[in-house]
């Protein structure tokens, strides 16, 4: 390399998706451009911000189905142990609800899982300048929260985001125990978000939940045999 040459830093980027497969995609788009490297490959909310705190990436490419919670508990606590890395929500949900909560959380894009291979490393680079980008689906929604005045009929939005973790899990086949385990909270709490989310959506079985769940797509099938 001659003296007048000046190498540009590669943005350092961490998938944070459940899915291997979904990340191995992804890093497969991520690794085919120069100045794009992965550094990392996390499959839990937990895992994530550990890896957020000890090597802050420059972007993560973040789902909103994670199995020990979602991936909104991230984007909240993103801020604080990560302020300085950018966030791109990759996600099969495009609804309003989920764009518009997305964006308050710290999202700085949202892109559809669809379209990932399309629009990931244009998304990378827009929020890298200080931009955003938004996939043409989450611009509609957005587009639909802004004319309704940000009100939704979703019965998802009655639900606190930790009243959100606790149906996921729930809906997974998770036990009392093992959903107190890992929100760390003792399995009373668990007991009562449980009971105040039956109240809430009016559906008093187990069951009922996960159908729900499944149904709004705050999981994307249900959990153990059929």
């Amino acid at each position: 390399m001659s003296e007048n040459e000046v190498t540009t830093p590669r943005t350092r980027v961490l998938l944070a998706d459940d899915h291997s497969l979904v990340r191995a995609g992804v890093r497969r788009v991520i690794e085919a451009v120069a100045h794009l490297e992965c550094v990392g490959e996390t499959g839990s909310g937990a895992e994530t911000l550990r890896f957020l705190r000890q090597n802050p990436p420059d972007v993560l490419i973040l789902d909103l189905n994670m199995p020990d919670g979602d991936g909104f508990s991230v984007l909240r606590e993103a801020s604080s142990v990560a302020p300085d890395t950018r966030i791109v929500v990759l996600t099969m949900h495009a609804q309003p609800e989920y764009v518009t909560r997305a964006v308050r959380e710290g999202a700085n894009g949202y892109l559809l899982k669809d379209l990932a291979v399309q629009d990931l490393v244009a998304a990378i680079d827009s929020v890298m300048a200080g931009g955003s980008f938004f996939s043409e689906r989450a611009q509609r929604a957005l587009a639909e929260s802004v004319r309704s005045g940000g009100s939704t009929d979703s019965p998802l939005a009655r639900l606190t985001g930790r009243e959100r973790e606790v149906l996921a899990a729930v809906a997974r086949g998770m036990t009392t125990k093992e959903i107190a385990a890992g929100q760390n909270i003792s399995t009373r709490t668990v007991e009562s978000h449980r009971a105040n989310l039956m109240r809430k959506l009016d559906l008093h079985s187990v069951a009922l939940l996960t159908q729900f769940a499944i149904r709004e797509g705050l999981i994307e099938g249900p959990a153990g045999p059929q």
